[in-house]
């Protein structure tokens, strides 16, 4: 029998780094489907009216996978929360994006996150990492990606605008959020709609950048104006 050259590439089934990445793809993609089986669970039953071997049948799997991926079922209610949150903030971004004036951008950023119950189930995610600290670390890893990439939309609209922005991105997204996450949870204790919340959120918020004609360039608080003057205000 002629032996293969040490040169010759092993099979790809023998080949340990193919078998890795392999393993690898098979293990995201259950955790995937774990999430995807266990997000509508948990926002329509809560934590402990979900079992584990309910999210188990939902994605046609076994409970010891969930315990091998996520190890407790807190830590993937959690997991799922702060997912569900950051595709919301995505779903506004894009929902932003055919809007041509700071007021319609805002509006459509209010509409859409006051449309949807991620932010209630990811508050039930910070109530439950008060107790379980060993979760915290998502949630504020969850929450500063919230900050940075809601940063990025923003300022990236100012600039192709060219509107004159009222504050910095980083304190315009900060104000965003904090605002809907407490008017949302407000609104869900007394039973306001969707609409109401959305009012309210537009309320509060109020104006965050003027248009301009001028060309598209981020003017930002504190900003220094052609004069050289870092200690007067660019004017809205």
């Amino acid at each position: 029998m002629v032996e293969k050259s040490a040169q010759e590439p092993l099979e790809v089934a023998g080949n340990p780094k193919h078998a890795v990445r392999a393993t690898r793809s098979a293990g995201r993609k259950m955790r995937s489907l774990l999430l995807d089986a266990a997000s509508p669970l948990f926002r329509e039953r809560g934590l402990s009216g979900t079992a584990i071997t309910d999210i188990a049948a939902a994605a046609d799997a076994f409970p010891s996978q969930i315990t091998y991926y996520f190890r407790t079922k807190e830590a993937l209610f959690v997991e799922c929360a702060c997912r569900d949150l950051l595709y919301l903030a995505r779903a506004t971004e894009q929902a932003a994006l055919k809007a041509r004036t700071p007021r319609e951008y805002t509006h459509a950023l209010a509409e859409t996150v006051t449309a949807s119950d991620s932010i209630a189930f990811f508050a039930e995610a910070l109530t439950l990492t008060r107790r379980r600290q060993d979760l915290a670390p998502l949630v504020e890893r969850t929450i500063e990606r919230l900050h940075t990439e809601g940063a990025r939309a923003y300022a990236g609209q100012v600039a192709r605008h060219g509107w004159r922005s009222l504050r910095a991105p980083d304190e315009s997204s900060r104000r965003f959020w904090a605002v809907a996450i407490g008017i949302i949870l407000e609104g869900y204790a007394m039973g306001r709609s969707p609409e109401a919340l959305c009012a309210e959120m537009l309320r509060v918020l109020g104006e965050q950048a003027k248009s301009t004609g001028e060309p598209a360039r981020l003017r930002l608080v504190e900003e220094r104006d052609a004069s050289g003057n870092s200690n007067e205000r660019v004017k809205p």
